[in-house]
């Protein structure tokens, strides 16, 4: 019991240093239980009944306890697992999906600064209702959602996104751009019924 308690005063971070050495499944436990709420409720955005979002949850615990040790401690264990997450949701979305998402391509000939000022939409973003964002968001791409969600929902600066998706700090920019003129067409086609 001793154990236990001591356990589950560790740091995130002291947590993970356990689990990486030794394989402890009572370390991974505590992690566990402090994250499965959060998970699950990503998880749940993606899935389309609480029975495939548990199932969503439990492989994401079970592909973590492989990959924790790729955890480098750039952000907060939490974001990082956010991200983890949302990568995991995206990749089953993308495979069990029908309908193969279009990929859009942008080219770079012609785009100036502007395009690259990620700032530019922010208030065209906030001044969206909520409801009518709600129903564009789940019309727009996974991908487009997490980075909208990672920058305006967990507010990630550029440079933890870059670290986050291994991206270069302009393609960050690039894609917000791109998801955000995404989510701005759909919203007005959602307000207007269109």
């Amino acid at each position: 019991m001793q154990k236990t308690q001591n356990i589950n005063k560790l740091s995130d971070e002291k947590l993970i240093e356990g689990i990486v050495s030794s394989n402890d499944t009572l370390m991974f436990e505590v992690l566990y239980d402090r994250y499965a709420k959060l998970v699950y409720n990503k998880c749940y955005g993606f899935a389309s009944s609480t029975h495939e979002a548990e199932d969503l949850t439990q492989d994401v615990f079970l592909k973590l306890f492989v990959k924790l040790k790729t955890f480098k401690g750039n952000s907060k264990f939490s974001t990082w697992l956010y991200a983890f997450t949302y990568n995991h949701c995206v990749n089953y979305v993308n495979r069990n999906n029908s309908k193969k998402i279009e990929k859009q391509s942008v080219g770079t000939d012609n785009l100036g600064e502007d395009y690259y000022d990620s700032e530019v939409d922010d208030k065209s973003i906030s001044l969206l209702k909520v409801e009518k964002l709600k129903e564009a968001l789940e019309l727009i791409s996974p991908d487009e959602k997490m980075i909208l969600l990672l920058k305006y929902q967990d507010f990630l600066s550029i440079k933890e996104l870059a670290d986050l998706l291994e991206l270069g700090e302009s393609a960050v920019k690039m894609r917000l751009k791109r998801a955000k003129d995404k989510l701005i067409n759909v919203y007005k086609t959602v307000e207007h019924g269109k």
